[in-house]
C-alpha cells in the first residue's frame, strides 16, 4: 500500500514538474504587435496559474482613449478596463511541450472571443487565435 501511495505522489510531482518545464517557455512579459508587423500594442505578462497559463494586459500603448474599456466584451470582462484583464486564459501544454493549446484569447478591442495555440521561438511567440478553419497568428517580442 506505501508503494503505490508513493507511486502515486511521484506521478504527481513528475507531472506538475513537466508542465512547469512546458508553461515557462511562454511565461514572462511580452510586447504585443499589431497586424502590421511593426506597431507596439501593448505589453501583456503570461503567468502560469493552477498548471495552465494566463496573460493580462500591463500596459496599453498610444490609445485612442484614456483608460479603455472592453465594451463588447460578454460576461466578467464586460466594461472592465483592458488595463488588467485576462486577456488568454486556460492554456494548457500540449504533447509536443513546445505549444500551448486548448485556451482562449479575447480582442479586447472588438470583445471576440477566439481559440488560441501560442507556441515560442527564439525572443517571439507566436500568438494564433482562431475560429474553425480561419485564423491570424502575431507575432509578440519579449519585453526587455
Amino acid at each position: 500500500m506505501k508503494n503505490i501511495k508513493f507511486g502515486v505522489l511521484l506521478l504527481l510531482t513528475l507531472t506538475t514538474i513537466g508542465l512547469s518545464a512546458q508553461t515557462a517557455d511562454v511565461v514572462g512579459k511580452w510586447v504585443t504587435i499589431d497586424d502590421d508587423g511593426t506597431t507596439k500594442k501593448s505589453m501583456v505578462e503570461i503567468f502560469e496559474k493552477d498548471g495552465e497559463v494566463y496573460g493580462k494586459v500591463l500596459e496599453l500603448y498610444n490609445p485612442s482613449v484614456e483608460n479603455p474599456k472592453c465594451v463588447d466584451c460578454k460576461g466578467d470582462r464586460k466594461d472592465q478596463l483592458i488595463t488588467g484583464m485576462e486577456v488568454i486564459r486556460n492554456m494548457k501544454p500540449k504533447g509536443d511541450g513546445k505549444t500551448m493549446a486548448e485556451g482562449t484569447i479575447i480582442d479586447p478591442e472588438n470583445g471576440k472571443e477566439y481559440k488560441c495555440t501560442m507556441w515560442r521561438e527564439g525572443n517571439e511567440l507566436k500568438v494564433r487565435g482562431w475560429i474553425g478553419f480561419l485564423y491570424r497568428t502575431q507575432t509578440w517580442k519579449l519585453a526587455n
